[in-house]
């Protein structure tokens, strides 16, 4: 049973990765917006923003070599890497809870994520993170980063009180100039450990208390 979930999810995967090839076009057009004002998510609403294949079998092995199954994603996007993400809790028996910003994109993944047949494993929130989370009481094994670089921090904070000794937070874009703050600040605390993964462009914090 769970190996054909697992290929429904493959065959979802594969059809936006496919969608997603002229990706680049949609991120020029948001960032050339930006000459003129502050860059903004909604010049980004038709872009995937994803992370890649290899990423994603990364997270994957991440979720099933040390069970984790409480799971919180920052930016759904159009949910690439939410399924990879399903695809680990589907086998350790936990679930995710994702949020995005831009309804037509929450919208859109939640039509993923039927397709893909996990859309039962998987709470989308719309709106801002920092509200739909601000709640949130239940233990943390991983939380995924990959939304607006300038709210890694606030949220971080926010979902602290959340970790435990052996949770994981994994920080996409790590070496955009945001991010890069954020980890200075974390670095500090000896309670977190960092790892450099796939040329610096992820870090991945690990909690020992």
């Amino acid at each position: 049973m769970i190996s054909s979930q697992q290929n429904q999810i493959n065959t979802t995967i594969n059809g936006l990765f496919e969608d997603s090839k002229f990706d680049v076009v949609n991120i020029m057009k948001g960032v050339a917006k930006s000459v003129f004002r502050p860059m903004q998510p909604l010049d980004f609403k038709d872009a995937y923003l994803s992370i890649t294949k290899t990423q994603g079998e990364g997270l994957i092995n991440l979720i099933e070599d040390n069970n984790l199954k409480n799971i919180v994603e920052f930016g759904t996007s159009f949910g690439i890497s939410t399924l990879y993400l399903a695809q680990g809790v589907l086998e350790t028996g936990g679930r995710v809870i994702t949020t995005e910003l831009l309804e037509s994109k929450a919208k859109k993944a939640i039509s993923n994520f039927k397709s893909a047949g996990v859309h039962n494993l998987i709470d989308v929130r719309i709106g801002d993170a920092m509200e739909t989370l601000k709640n949130h009481d239940e233990p943390i094994d991983l939380l995924l980063l990959d939304g607006w670089k300038d709210l890694y921090l606030p949220l971080f904070q926010m979902l602290e009180p959340n970790f435990h000794n052996g949770t994981f937070i994994y920080v996409d874009n790590a070496e955009m100039a945001e991010s890069k703050a954020f980890l200075e600040v974390i670095s500090k605390n000896k309670a977190y450990k960092l790892q450099s993964l796939f040329g610096e462009k992820v870090v991945l914090i690990t909690v020992k208390k």
